[in-house]
């Protein structure tokens, strides 16, 4: 239900639940943990989902048995923010719950028209993982970051646009084709390099 697709330096993971909205189980988790912990040759990296949601966060029967809390999603953004390739999420449906924080922990997300964020944590009786609160609030603001997660709201792509929470908008069909752009110029350039960019760039 994770699948791993390398191009040279270029690492294409898919969520690929799509009857069940890419909901996480465990055993997905733990896969992008090793995928995110293991991905130092990785010079560009890009996330997506198949079919028209990227991810509605924990599968709800796993997260009621403590999924929700776990570890493992502030692992696989801890590994997500530190690896020194370029990170891309690109959103092809709507971003809810803990998936939010691999997205966060990228360096550019890039949606479909549409796509809608959100991170119902308060109301379903959860805190959200420690650090996408700080991510969250780095890019968009605490006003914005608090509307989402203490205000519930849903936010359109097009409305995260404008906070500076999604960089680009890109029609369904030229949504992969544009991540793959983003990460030419990474790609071709001496690592050293690019790593260097990345680290002026890192905000953790």
């Amino acid at each position: 239900m994770i699948e791993l697709e390398q191009e040279g330096g270029l690492w294409t993971v898919t969520l690929a639940r799509p009857d069940k909205a890419n909901s996480l189980t465990g055993e997905m988790l733990e896969r992008l943990v090793e995928i995110a912990e293991s991905a130092g040759e990785a010079r560009a990296l890009i996330l997506t989902g198949r079919g028209k949601v990227f991810s509605a966060g924990a599968d709800l029967d796993e997260a009621k048995a403590g999924l929700a809390v776990s570890p493992l999603w502030e692992r696989l953004s801890g590994a997500l923010a530190r690896l020194p390739a370029l990170k891309i999420a690109a959103l092809n449906g709507t971003l809810a719950g803990g998936a939010n924080g691999m997205a966060l922990a990228c360096d550019l997300r890039i949606a479909v028209p549409g796509a809608k964020i959100f991170y119902p944590v308060m109301k379903l009786g959860y805190l959200p993982q420690p650090s996408d609160p700080a991510r969250m609030t780095a890019l968009i603001g605490p006003a914005r970051t608090k509307l989402i997660l203490m205000g519930g709201q849903r936010i359109p792509a097009e409305e995260a646009y404008t906070f500076g929470l999604i960089d680009r908008i890109v029609p369904p069909e030229d949504l992969m084709e544009t991540a793959r752009r983003l990460c030419a110029d990474t790609l071709a350039a001496p690592a050293e390099v690019a790593n260097g960019i990345a680290g002026m760039c890192s905000r953790d």
